[in-house]
């Protein structure tokens, strides 16, 4: 999952170039629309889900749709000991006063203390979870209209909605032998219809949810796909596709990039048969002339550990390593979706990292584009010296207002934060705090990690001005120290994303391997603070 040395999780097989899919392999698309709650009418085909509060309360619309079933809903729900209780659910089949030929019954009871920022509820967890326990059905009936409202119904059904499309996600593109005689229980089309108090209300609302479900989606993806098919200039040439949506993207080739002197980024892809490229994405949806907003990736497509090689057990996972990168590719497929209204920059620097005779060595000093020179003592310590680069192109050339870089950097982080926190790492308090609140409106938490000259003690190098890794204490803070070498004084933050950028555990809202991580974090901090 990560680049930190002697550190590789357990977590896809390696596959040549595909031509067209198997014909007998089955798709099932999903098409979600918004309605008056007036007009929703279940039949015997239809799956009928509402909303239940605290004592079982349905709202007055719910009790209306429901007709005699909301009379029989007490004794179902006592026999099922269904109390409403947030994340519970009751399924009735054929209920009794309906012609619904299914119920589901959620429980929406809010949390009595949410974390401090935290959002009464989740309502795109609403919408994954509301998808689960719907299955197989054909026609879902959503009545969103629950019996203690957000303070934005229209965000809240928006953001629901968006919880659907997440749940929808699934990456079986490689798989050929699935035949349709196998998923004869499962619909080839699902339709679902939202019923809420104003449809062109939410729909407008969900304009810019809609943008980012497709981001998130995107960088999926790419977290995804394996190695032997998103390698270096291939990522690129899926990141160029964006100019589709009015973004401006540059890429830089080998050439390019020894002109620049970015020679940190070279050394680590230097082992592969698949050049390395770094593409630069421009969305300019703000005044003329304003500092744009930066975000940063790490897009290793394969990360062997070079000459450092990491244990094969587990290898394979290791086309996640670009998680980063993917997520700066989606973000900015979602600002440039719905328009936003500020100027941002995508940067992401892609390479491979493999032990071939040009690899570079432990032992081995780079000079990097700012000058400054980086002994490596492990190569499997590469993503630092992929962002070094980047980082200073981007500073340098761009000014901007800040920098947020994404990496699946080290292990170090997994074993202290686990799967539920990135971490994040910051010279600006105001970023770091801005971020931990989008984190908490999202459920994309980050948790701030200590910095200090104390640290710099380890990274120091007999040779030169620093070297690539500081031992084994301290891991993720010592790469951290690194990266802020290259970014002066622009306020900055580091995500270090090995713990939740995949392989994460399954959600709501993500059951892929990819979890497209980090696009609704950036997507939220640019929504509050920087557009307009």
């Amino acid at each position: 999952m990560v680049a930190e040395p002697g550190f590789l999780c357990m977590m896809a097989q390696r596959r040549d170039r595909f031509g067209p899919m198997n014909e007998d392999r089955m798709s099932i698309t999903t098409e979600i629309s918004f309605v008056s709650l007036s007009d929703l009418k279940p039949d015997a085909g239809d799956t009928l889900v509402v909303f239940v509060g605290a004592q079982l309360a349905l709202s007055d619309a719910t009790k209306s749709l429901l007709g005699e079933a909301a009379s029989a809903l007490p004794r179902a729900a006592k026999t099922a000991r269904f109390k409403g209780k947030s994340g519970s659910s009751m399924d009735v089949l054929s209920p009794a006063g309906s012609k619904a030929g299914r119920l589901i019954a959620i429980g929406v009871e809010p949390a009595k203390k949410p974390p401090a920022g935290a959002p009464a509820y989740d309502y795109a967890a609403l919408g994954g979870q509301v998808l689960g326990k719907a299955g197989s059905a054909a026609s879902v009936l959503i009545a969103f209209d629950p019996p203690e409202w957000a303070s934005d119904s229209h965000a809240a059904a928006a953001d629901f909605v968006m919880g659907l499309k997440l749940r929808t996600y699934n990456f079986d593109l490689y798989k050929t032998k699935k035949k349709k005689d196998e998923d004869n229980d499962k619909p080839e089309k699902i339709k679902i219809q939202v019923g809420v108090l104003d449809p062109l209300a939410a729909k407008k609302a969900a304009k810019r949810t809609d943008s980012l479900a497709d981001g998130v989606k995107l960088a999926r993806d790419l977290v995804n796909e394996p190695p032997n098919v998103l390698f270096p200039v291939e990522f690129a040439a899926r990141a160029r596709k964006l100019e589709k949506l009015g973004v401006e993207v540059e890429v830089l080739d080998v050439a390019d990039m020894k002109k620049l002197g970015m020679n940190a980024l070279l050394g680590v892809g230097q082992g592969s048969a698949h050049d390395s490229r770094c593409v630069i994405m421009r969305w300019n949806g703000g005044k003329a002339g304003a500092k744009p907003v930066a975000f940063v990736g790490k897009g290793v497509t394969f990360d062997s550990g070079g000459i450092s090689i990491k244990p094969a057990g587990g290898m394979e996972d290791m086309k996640g390593d670009m998680a980063g990168a993917a997520c700066v590719v989606g973000l900015m497929h979602a600002l440039a979706a719905r328009k936003a209204k500020v100027n941002a920059i995508g940067a992401i620097g892609i390479v491979e990292n493999m032990p071939g005779g040009k690899a570079q060595r432990p032992g081995d000093i780079v000079k990097t584009m700012s000058g400054q020179t980086i002994e490596i003592i492990n190569t499997d310590a590469e993503g630092r010296l992929v962002l070094a680069d980047v980082l200073w192109h981007v500073q340098d050339r761009f000014k901007p207002r800040f920098m947020v870089n994404l990496a699946t950097l080290t292990g170090a982080i997994l074993v202290a934060l686990g799967n539920e926190y990135a971490g994040l790492f910051s010279n600006n308090d105001e970023l770091s705090e801005r971020l931990t609140t989008a984190g908490i409106a999202t459920g994309e938490k980050v948790w701030r990690m200590p910095m200090g000259p104390a640290y710099e003690k380890l990274i120091e190098s007999k040779f030169a001005d620093m070297k690539n890794v500081g031992g084994r204490h301290a891991g993720s803070i010592t790469a951290a120290q690194i990266l802020q070498k290259f970014v002066k004084d622009t306020p900055w933050a580091h995500l270090d994303i090995a713990g939740t950028g995949m392989a994460s555990p399954s959600s709501d809202i993500n059951q892929s391997w990819g979890s497209g991580w980090g696009v609704r974090l950036l997507d939220r901090l640019v929504f509050d603070h920087y557009e307009g």
